[in-house]
């Protein structure tokens, strides 16, 4: 098959681009020909996820005619991710079967994030509709801005109203499937493919280190939970006595807000920044447990997923798709969001205190890992693909 795939940013090195690298790669070797429209301008000294052989079509440089040229390299299909520039995909969809992965809350919450933030952060479980505008200000659910509001719910309904233009869209969750059919895309033309780890080793067989160390990763915003962590840290270390510290490894607007509340309920935590890859990896080869404490419904948690992929058990809110890899009791611990910081305190602490337990869990995190692959994901797309195209590929 000749497969377009279709992304608005290039070479950014977010979680979005290293799936692409991972899944055109491997669609490459299983002998597709592939090519890349975008619509942001490459970003110095970054590389495409599509190998600089590829054909490229740039909609900054190109305007419109780059989606012409797109579709003269004549696709047999189109593979679309995030598209801020709806009119691409609505261009695309009417010369060329559209699969589109969705990997956030598009056309279904104004703001993107499904997460109400006053008078407490808490998921949203509405449909979207006129009625989320009106509460769009009053719970936080995005920038406090009325043109903010006006401009991003013209482009939710926009991008809502391509859901019967696709010929299918793909899901990394049950809870993102769910979304998806609760706001109007046909049950028939929903799957899920559960995300994979893109790295990954052997579990660690040996004794935990000392200080146990708990280790997040990710963009440091407040839905993200990282102050919840902080305080369920300490309230593990009152708990059980023992010297718990924790490694944060990513950045964002809450960075020093979280660093001064470690300072002050004493829990020895380091700030890293974002790391490459290979530094990344022997974090999660250092961890005794990685911690996912969002409290806005995360699509899938990959994080997790990926530090499960070096043997190392998760301690997670139960939202949004994170039950799909987290199994409570069986590869990590997975807490009711209503109960807080103190009931993630607990689970930490019965890490600390259960280490028979941690070491059967480091096992069972990597068997997970390794239960939801990267050829199973492939399996899934190439399917798809070729269903939509009516090209057979055995």
């Amino acid at each position: 098959m000749r497969i377009l795939f279709a992304n608005d940013g290039i070479g950014d090195g977010g979680g979005v681009q290293v799936y692409l690298q991972a899944v055109i790669h491997a669609l490459r070797g299983r002998g597709h020909e592939v090519a890349f429209l975008h619509v942001d301008p490459m970003r110095e000294g970054a590389t495409s996820p599509a190998g600089s052989a590829a054909p490229h079509f740039c909609v900054a440089t190109g305007g419109d005619s780059a989606v012409r040229d797109a579709l003269a390299w004549k696709p047999d299909a189109c593979f679309s991710h995030n598209m801020s520039a709806l009119r691409v995909d609505e261009a695309l969809a009417a010369r060329v079967p559209v699969v589109k992965m969705m990997h956030g809350y598009f056309g279904t919450c104004i703001g993107g994030e499904k997460v109400h933030k006053f008078p407490s952060m808490v998921a949203c479980v509405r449909r979207f509709g006129i009625g989320c505008a009106a509460l769009y200000l009053p719970r936080h659910c995005g920038s406090w801005s009325v043109g903010a509001l006006s401009e991003q719910y013209a482009w939710a309904r926009a991008q809502q109203g391509l859901f019967a233009r696709y010929a299918a869209v793909v899901v990394a969750s049950e809870h993102m499937r769910r979304e998806y059919a609760g706001n109007g895309v046909p049950e028939q033309r929903l799957t899920v493919a559960r995300l994979f780890a893109t790295a990954g080793g052997t579990p660690h067989a040996g004794v935990t280190p000392d200080p146990f160390r708990v280790l997040f990763v990710g963009r440091m915003t407040a839905h993200k939970g990282g102050d919840a962590l902080v305080r369920a840290i300490a309230h593990a270390q009152d708990t059980t006595g023992v010297r718990i510290s924790a490694t944060f490894v990513g950045d964002g607007p809450q960075r020093a807000d979280w660093s001064a509340l470690a300072e002050r309920v004493g829990v020895e935590a380091e700030f890293t920044g974002w790391l490459d890859e290979r530094s990344r990896d022997a974090q999660y080869q250092q961890a005794a447990l990685i911690a996912v404490p969002s409290v806005w419904p995360e699509p899938f948690g990959l994080v997790g997923l990926e530090a499960g992929a070096f043997g190392v058990p998760a301690v997670a809110f139960d939202v949004g798709g994170i039950g799909e890899w987290l199994r409570d009791g069986h590869n990590g611990w997975l807490v009711p969001a209503a109960g807080g910081a103190r009931a993630l305190g607990a689970a930490i602490a019965a890490a600390v205190a259960e280490r028979g337990a941690l070491q059967a869990f480091r096992l069972r995190a990597w068997q997970v890992a390794q239960e939801m692959s990267r050829e199973r994901h492939l399996d899934v797309i190439e399917h798809l693909l070729s269903q939509a195209s009516n090209v057979e590929w055995a």
